[in-house]
């Protein structure tokens, strides 16, 4: 009966195995590391026949370990020595990539909503500032304005003022006169008056 070589044998294995889908293992406890595969045999030694590979980043349960080697249940439920040293417990790159690219993407969609949201809220207040500074320049404007009706009234309060101070001067002057001539006009019938002839008073005469 023709003898199968260990190695041709595992690598064939491997190549089942990378081509096959990988299930999940129950309650993982290691990973295999990111080389491309390693070789699993059926005992604790070197000594013992390679029976197949791990894919790099498969998860496996840890069941015992023995020297050099781990006794690990992988995701089609058969147990497998493999060294202890290309075994891990955190997942592995490949394991873990898939992941941290969702989480990029989120955090991407999440930054980009938040610029979204600051630029909307940087134009919001920019526009309130345009708004702001519009309204300032009206009232300005409107302060100027009124500021020069305010110089324009007082300027001609002053005018009227100083027209009602002459009026009442000039009332003033012909209050004076009027009542000075009044007084003279009196004191001059004063002085005629008693030198008027007297009319003689004609006797009453009975028939």
């Amino acid at each position: 009966m023709k003898q199968f070589n260990p190695l041709i044998m595992g690598l064939v294995l491997g190549g089942l195995s990378l081509s096959s889908q990988v299930q999940a293992v129950e309650d993982p406890t290691h990973w295999v590391t990111d080389e491309l595969s390693t070789f699993v045999r059926s005992g604790p030694t070197d000594g013992y026949r390679i029976v197949g590979t791990l894919t790099a980043g498969e998860p496996v349960r840890a069941l015992e370990s023995s020297g050099n080697y781990t006794r690990v249940i992988n995701a089609n439920g058969n147990a497998v020595w493999v060294l202890t040293s290309e075994l891990q417990e955190s997942p592995s790159d490949r394991v873990r990539l898939p992941a941290l690219e969702s989480r990029v993407d989120e955090l991407t969609a999440e930054l980009d909503g938040i610029n979204e949201q600051w630029e909307r809220r940087v134009s919001g207040m920019t526009e309130t500032l345009e708004v702001r500074e519009a309204r300032i320049a009206e009232l300005e404007g409107r302060n100027h304005e009124l500021d020069g009706q305010v110089t324009e009234a007082q300027r001609r309060v002053r005018e009227l003022q100083a027209r009602l101070d002459t009026q009442e001067e000039d009332l003033l002057l012909r209050y004076f006169l009027y009542g000075g001539g009044v007084a003279g006009a009196g004191l001059l019938v004063g002085l005629i008056v008693p030198h008027l002839p007297r009319r003689r008073k004609k006797r009453d005469r009975w028939f």
